[in-house]
Formats: C-alpha cells, sequence, structure tokens
C-alpha cells in the first residue's frame, strides 16, 4: 500500500501488486479477467451477485486444481474431501480481511464446516509491508503447534491491527491464542520454513492474478473483496450441487 492515506480507500482495502511480465501471461491465463469480473458491484446493481459470475471454462479446472486437501495442512480448516473448498488470499493489516474473519467467516464455519459441506485453506498473502510478513510467518508459526485458527481470530479482533504487528506484538497474540511453547514459535516464525511456506502461497495468488485482499476462490470462482454473507452462501451453494455426480 502506499504510504499516503487516500491511496488505502480501494474497494477491498489492498495493495496492487507489481507482476512480472511472465507472472503477468499466467495471470492472465489462469483467470484475471474472471477477478476483475467478480469485483464489488457498484451501488444500484440491484441483483447482480459476484458469486454468479463463473470463470471462463478453459480457467475453472486450473483454479480449482488449486485446492490442496492435505489432510495434514495446519492452515485448513474442514474435511479433505470436502465438496466445496474455499481458497482465501489475506493479509493481517487488512482491514476488509478482518471485517470478513469477523462477521462471515464464523457464520460459513457453523453452516458449512462444521456439517462437512466445506473447507476452507488459507493463504498468507502478505502485501501491507514488512509487519504483514511477519503476522503472516507468526501465524504460519502458530499453526506448527495448531494455533493457526485461534491465532487468526486473535489477529483478526477488532481493534487488533491498529495495536501493529512487531515481535513483542506478535508474542503476545500467540499467548493470546495459547501457543504452548513459545521459543519454538520464535524460531519457527524466523525459520527457511516459513520463507518457503509464505513464498508458495505468494507465488500461487500471483500467478492467478490476485492484486487484493481479501480475495477468494469457491471451487475455483473467484469472490474479489469482503462480499456480504449471501455471496458466499450462494456460491457455495452453486459449487455443492455442481459437484453432485
Amino acid at each position: 500500500m502506499s504510504s499516503s492515506k487516500n491511496s488505502r480507500k480501494t474497494t477491498s482495502a489492498a495493495k496492487p501488486l507489481l507482476i512480472s511480465a511472465g507472472v503477468a501471461l499466467a495471470a492472465v491465463t489462469l483467470g484475471l479477467v474472471s477477478w476483475q469480473a467478480t469485483a464489488p458491484a457498484e451501488q444500484g446493481s440491484a441483483g447482480s451477485s459476484p458469486a454468479a459470475a463463473a470463470p471462463r471454462n478453459d480457467t475453472s479446472a486450473a483454479l480449482q486444481a488449486l485446492a490442496r486437501r492435505e489432510a495434514g495442512d495446519k492452515l485448513a480448516l474442514g474435511r479433505a474431501d470436502a465438496p466445496v473448498v474455499l481458497i482465501e488470499y489475506s493479509d493481517f493489516k487488512c482491514g476488509y480481511c478482518g471485517k470478513f474473519a469477523r462477521d462471515t467467516e464464523p457464520e460459513l464455519v457453523k453452516k458449512y464446516v462444521d456439517n462437512g459441506t466445506l473447507r476452507i485453506e488459507w493463504r498468507n498473502f502478505p502485501i501491507f509491508g514488512a509487519e504483514s510478513e511477519a503476522a503472516a510467518r507468526a501465524a504460519w508459526a502458530a499453526g506448527q503447534q495448531d494455533r493457526f485458527a485461534a491465532f487468526h481470530s486473535a489477529a483478526y479482533a477488532d481493534g487488533s491491527k491498529e495495536k501493529g504487528f512487531a515481535e513483542p506484538r506478535l508474542l503476545e497474540l500467540a499467548r493470546e491464542a495459547g501457543v504452548p511453547d513459545l521459543d519454538r514459535f520464535k524460531a519457527d516464525m524466523a525459520g527457511e520454513q516459513a520463507t518457503a511456506a509464505l513464498k508458495k502461497d505468494q507465488e500461487e495468488g500471483y500467478r492467478i492474478g490476485v492484486t487484493s485482499t481479501p480475495s477468494f476462490l469457491v471451487n475455483g470462482r473467484p469472490i474479489a473483496g469482503a462480499q456480504p454473507l449471501a455471496a458466499f452462501t450462494a456460491a457455495i451453494a452453486q459449487a455443492e450441487a455442481a459437484a453432485k455426480p
């Protein structure tokens, strides 16, 4: 994000990313147009929904294949064989990511994850500078001790991001999340595995044309921004119906 306050007032509260020519080409191939098609609708366009805009057939399979469905994924919630996978690209300094985490995600967990319909896979996608990356590393480190979800909730709590994500604050969040071994947490946060995990998530997002946070895929269908709950329930219902034999 630019240093000016005015530049922070984008539709999805996110920073455009500079993408190399090669990555830009891949992004167009895998669905950049689809992301743009699901940007939040302008006021007055009643009846339109970003969930209703499906990606082109030639990109849908590639986007859907991004679901990792790894049983041991520390940054995932829900059954690995759930019929619907929601992938979330997010940044802990993103205000709209926090809004989604507080207002919408718990409802999706209660309605769809708990009954086995939905799996949520988080992708750390830090785009707001050094503290964003530090928070992403901390979330990954908390996950190594099975406390990612608790850290996620603490870091996205109302007013949390205003306190910043310097190391003392990250340790405070780890304690709040119940991370049992803080020495290991600090080592994991600074380690090469955290670097590799963040790089994997970021490169995936760049490759498919993610330019803002939060951004989502619901069985390969892009949704841009912290849309209302109804947009996600509609997308999940459509994806579940399509997944049935």
